[in-house]
């Protein structure tokens, strides 16, 4: 437990304009609280409030620590800190609804204090270039897919000639047409704007996708210099091996590979009922991370020889389709977690705390 290895924990309530401290002792009795500006000035005052009110073994416990307080984490990191990241305290019914950032900080504190397992910050540098550009690169392609939607439901309404000439096509050449539509001043105008806005909506699905091949491409450049064996696995592209580097971030995060499964959502849940012993699907953890092994699990199963016939003996003891593929999420999260926590490209940085 913390308490027995420190003198005091920092909680941190962080917001993007300012960030809330409030120090308190092992046994959870606040000692003292600063609030200041969160940039650099502010940062530094934190560290010498912490330096004169907490001189001892300290800790500091930040919520939003891939958020509003990123820069606080970065900086204390770099100045040899101890920081654990805490996720939203829990805030206890209250008839008066109490709530402020003294009181946010003091809960962040004590949750650190009662918890058995704690989590360090998310690595900075090349896993949060990848976190960005994953990111970034999944909004495009939520936008090309709204998009594309956008123009086939104009085209169910378009004018007959246009809505024929259309009807065949694939997506990909539907767009490469659509977006060299042109128009003549003697149409009509509905035939006019429905060439344009046809034309217009093409041409940004394309340019999505552009975004997205790029940003893929600079994905797969980062994957193959810190982790190039994920991608050898059987399933595994460039976007899963990139979730699980996001998710994973460095060496000693995450205790075990049980923690690692836990995160993602492929821990079993047991659903037992009288003589029937069985398991389901987990609902919580990093839903991004179980897609991605999701993702991988579906590839397995249509081209991978080993896991086709694993599926086929499982089928014939009876386990559902939803039950072999828990199975082998779970088995899929063993594994890759050995192959990240063998991997000397994800130990500790120093240097790549900073942002």
């Amino acid at each position: 437990m913390l308490a027995d290895t420190v003198d005091f924990v920092i909680g941190v309530d962080t917001h993007r304009d300012s960030h809330t401290a409030v120090i308190v002792d092992p046994a959870g009795a606040i000692q003292s609280e600063l609030t200041v500006v969160s940039d650099p000035g502010g940062y530094r005052r934190l560290l010498r409030f912490a330096g004169q009110s907490a001189s001892g073994r300290r800790c500091w416990a930040i919520e939003g620590t891939g958020s509003f307080g990123a820069g606080l984490t970065a900086f204390l990191l770099e100045r040899g800190e101890r920081v654990v990241e805490i996720d939203r305290p829990r805030r206890p019914a209250r008839r008066n609804g109490a709530k402020s950032d003294r009181l946010d900080a003091g809960r962040a504190a004590r949750e650190a204090l009662t918890h058995e397992h704690l989590a360090s910050p998310r690595q900075r540098g090349r896993r949060e270039a990848i976190r960005v550009l994953l990111g970034t690169r999944e909004s495009a392609i939520a936008a090309r897919t709204k998009a594309v939607t956008h123009l086939k439901a104009l085209l169910v309404s378009a004018p007959s000639e246009l809505r024929e000439d259309f009807r065949r096509d694939s997506t990909v050449r539907l767009l490469a047409r659509c977006a060299r539509l042109r128009s003549s001043k003697a149409a009509d105008p509905e035939h006019r704007a429905t060439i344009l806005a046809l034309r217009t909506t093409a041409r940004r699905a394309r340019t999505l996708q552009a975004e997205a091949d790029t940003l893929e491409h600079e994905l797969a450049a980062l994957v193959l210099e810190i982790a190039p064996m994920l991608l050898a696995e059987p399933g595994v592209g460039i976007i899963s091996a990139a979730q699980l580097l996001v998710a994973y971030s460095h060496h000693g995060r995450l205790r075990s590979e049980a923690a690692f499964a836990a995160l993602a959502g492929a821990a079993p849940i047991p659903a037992s009922s009288g003589q029937i012993v069985r398991y389901r699907l987990n609902r919580g953890g990093d839903r991004q991370l179980n897609r991605a092994l999701h993702t991988i699990t579906i590839s397995r199963l249509r081209h991978d020889p080993t896991t086709r016939a694993y599926a086929t003996r499982r089928t014939a003891e009876g386990k559902s389709a939803r039950e072999i593929k828990r199975c082998l999420k779970r088995y899929l999260a063993r594994h890759l977690f050995r192959l990240l926590d063998a991997n000397p490209n994800l130990h500790p940085n120093p240097t790549a705390t900073a942002p």
